[in-house]
């Protein structure tokens, strides 16, 4: 069946794009900071939710590992999912002008009455801004990329659309999403407020998502 429409028209837009927000810190109040727990809602598609966990690691240049769990609203809450692992390292370190890297493995969840897909990915996003300890503002440019994705079908696509249908492991030829945008934040003594705002576009820079943008609204507190 034409390769299952094209492995569903690219990985259904990235499982219906998701972001799941990295950790948005100010790199100037982090201070003696070892833990940083986020909490975030958003639009990226849908309204979504996520909460994450960071660890700032004692190092001469400043790496912060994380951890985000995010779901969009809906009933059964975890038919639809996302997680995250990985790290954000702050190469450029002046004082006010900071550019960091941070790179994260992906795990995807999605499931409608016709299929449940899985799918193993990977995120790659560079940060370049002005910070200040009470705020800062910054630019964002990011690459989700599907690598390899499972399809289950239900009984009723096999009865009502393809009963030959194949399930398993497939790897796209093709299937990404690039994210560019800004964010900034207000940072208290113990916390920050974050926002996070951009553009989506799919690798092929020939078409967008339905709604080709996000948006992100983050609290962390930060302790030692």
């Amino acid at each position: 069946m034409r390769t299952i429409k094209i492995l569903t028209a690219i990985i259904l837009p990235l499982f219906i794009y998701q972001k799941g927000m990295a950790q948005t810190v100010n790199w100037n109040a982090l201070e003696d900071t070892k833990h940083i727990i986020t909490a975030g809602i958003g639009w990226d598609y849908s309204v979504s939710y996520n909460l994450g966990y960071a660890y700032q690691l004692k190092t001469k240049v400043p790496v912060i590992l994380n951890v985000n769990f995010s779901i969009p609203s809906g009933e059964k809450l975890l038919d639809d999912l996302k997680t995250k692992i990985g790290g954000q390292i702050l190469l450029l370190n002046k004082t006010n002008w900071k550019g960091s890297i941070a790179l994260n493995g992906i795990y995807r969840r999605y499931e409608n009455p016709l299929v449940r897909l899985q799918n193993f990915g990977s995120e790659l996003k560079g940060t370049f801004g002005y910070y200040k300890q009470k705020w800062f503002v910054a630019g964002e440019v990011g690459f989700d990329k599907a690598i390899v994705t499972h399809f289950k079908h239900s009984e009723t696509f096999k009865e009502t659309i393809f009963s030959n249908v194949k399930d398993g492991w497939f790897e796209p030829a093709t299937g990404g999403n690039f994210m560019y945008g800004i964010q900034t934040g207000y940072s208290l003594k113990k916390s920050d407020i974050t926002f996070n705002m951009g553009m989506v576009t799919t690798e092929d820079f020939k078409t967008t998502p339905l709604i080709p943008y996000y948006l992100m609204f983050g609290y962390n507190h930060r302790f030692e």
